[in-house]
């Protein structure tokens, strides 16, 4: 297990504990992959679009052990800022460019915690026509009424505020290579 070092410490925030090592995540996408990989066919036109900043190194290490030709777009959305708290207002600040119609479309998010990014945005990205369109996750928090289901999470988490591999506060912490409480 990684101990703290002096990055556990920024902008004031002390991290509390590592929860999951890089090893457990190297294990989990790799076989989030492979289940993805069984999934769909290549006539499926798979495309992952992946919800940044937080699943930016999820979505990196997901798309190479995935055994399909696929292609990458990325939505920005907002509900956090500088709060702990989602403010529940979620703003949709880039929006994918690719062709959603008649594809296999997969959500890769970081964390469903309120769910309520989920419950705003799939309705927009269903509009345009997916054959498909899941999610995967790799926390979900489990919390009651978090809007849809992903079809793919990596890992069940605590209810606790996360950091590390990609999630942040107030952008700080994203560079760890393990997730830690904050």
């Amino acid at each position: 297990m990684p101990t703290l070092t002096e990055d556990t410490q920024l902008g004031g925030q002390q991290l509390q504990r590592v929860v999951y090592t890089p090893e457990e995540i190297e294990v989990r996408v790799r076989a989030l992959g492979e289940d993805i990989s069984r999934s769909f066919t290549a006539s499926d036109r798979l495309l992952l679009i992946a919800f940044l900043k937080g699943s930016f190194l999820f979505v990196a290490d997901l798309v190479r052990v995935i055994d399909l030709p696929l292609q990458v777009d990325f939505l920005v959305a907002s509900s956090y800022g500088r709060d702990k708290v989602s403010s529940g207002d979620v703003r949709l600040l880039y929006d994918p460019a690719a062709s959603l119609k008649d594809r296999a479309v997969v959500l890769v998010e970081d964390i469903v915690d309120s769910g309520t990014t989920l419950q705003r945005l799939v309705p927009r990205l269903e509009a345009r026509g997916p054959a498909s369109l899941d999610v995967c996750t790799l926390l979900h928090k489990r919390i009651a009424g978090a809007g849809p289901e992903p079809r793919w999470v990596g890992f069940d988490a605590p209810n606790e505020f996360l950091v590390g591999y990609g999630l942040d506060y107030a952008e700080d912490f994203r560079h760890l290579p393990y997730i830690a409480s904050l």
